[in-house]
């Protein structure tokens, strides 16, 4: 199952990928202030280098647990009996709910802010952003995800429909493209878009510390996270943090050992 999961993964990654860069380069919704070149061999660099780190380490992974877990019965859905297509939806929807929970939690956890900072001290927001996480942040992920498959027994088939949603609304809802304003407001009562969670972005902590949702917009309105728009406007605010202004620093080395000599600042939710 291995070889089938990775092609149809790298098949809706690399197509996701073209449409979103196409996109950005035909309606833009914000000028670069930095070199698109280098940020994108350094956020592509670290984008490539994290499966390969989580291959290495992880003898299995979050589809193939959850095949091993319905086989052993393990979890709560393997030992109720519902509608396979309810097991599925469910399944989704715990797996977005916890994805949205871990990212509170690296933004309210100073440690784990240091390894979330790498996503957040981008100076330019587009789709290689959505991408751009520390190997440690993708490795303490995919353990939490591990743990969250077998303690819920959720089906293989939702983790792939689950893995490729979040790859390929990552992409989408960090894209720096123009949607226009009333289409954006209908769209996003049912995803995270651009506008939404670029606000998440700016070096404002109140707005930086809103809208994590990356898939489903529901958590951040129900937990109170939610904000509408930035105070200045998406085409004014400041995308990155504040302690983070050197566009020389945005290389592929500098991006691995942010977390251990970079300033935290104020961000954490429990600093501010």
């Amino acid at each position: 199952m291995i070889h089938t999961e990775n092609a149809i993964r790298l098949g809706f990654f690399f197509l996701i990928f073209a449409l979103v860069a196409l996109w950005e380069l035909l309606a833009p919704r914000r000028g670069l202030t930095t070199s698109k070149k280098v940020r994108w061999v350094s956020n592509l660099g670290i984008t490539f280098m994290n499966p390969l780190l989580v291959r290495l380490l992880f003898p299995i992974l979050a589809v193939n647990m959850a095949v091993k877990a319905q086989e052993r019965g393990w979890g709560l859905l393997n030992n109720f009996e519902l509608p396979y297509w309810l097991d599925i939806v469910v399944g989704i929807m715990v797996l977005d709910l916890v994805i949205y929970l871990q990212h509170v939690m690296f933004h309210a956890i100073p440690i784990l802010w240091r390894l979330h900072m790498v996503h957040h001290a981008d100076l330019d927001y587009d789709l290689t952003t959505g991408l751009r996480f520390h190997p440690i942040e993708i490795i303490l992920s995919m353990g939490i995800k591990l743990s969250v498959v077998v303690i819920f027994g959720l089906p293989a088939v939702a983790v792939l429909i689950f893995e490729i949603i979040l790859n390929g609304a990552a992409m989408f809802n960090h894209g720096n493209i123009r949607l226009p304003l009333k289409i954006d407001r209908i769209l996003r009562y049912f995803i995270v878009t651009p506008d939404m969670h670029r606000v998440h972005h700016s070096v404002i902590i109140r707005e930086t510390n809103s809208n994590y949702g990356f898939n489903l917009p529901w958590w951040d309105r129900l937990f109170g996270t939610y904000c509408h728009q930035p105070a200045k406007g998406h085409a004014d605010m400041t995308i990155g943090l504040t302690q983070f202004r050197d566009s020389g620093k945005l290389t592929l080395p500098w991006l691995l050992i942010l977390p251990f000599i970079g300033n935290p600042g104020k961000y954490p939710i429990n600093r501010h």
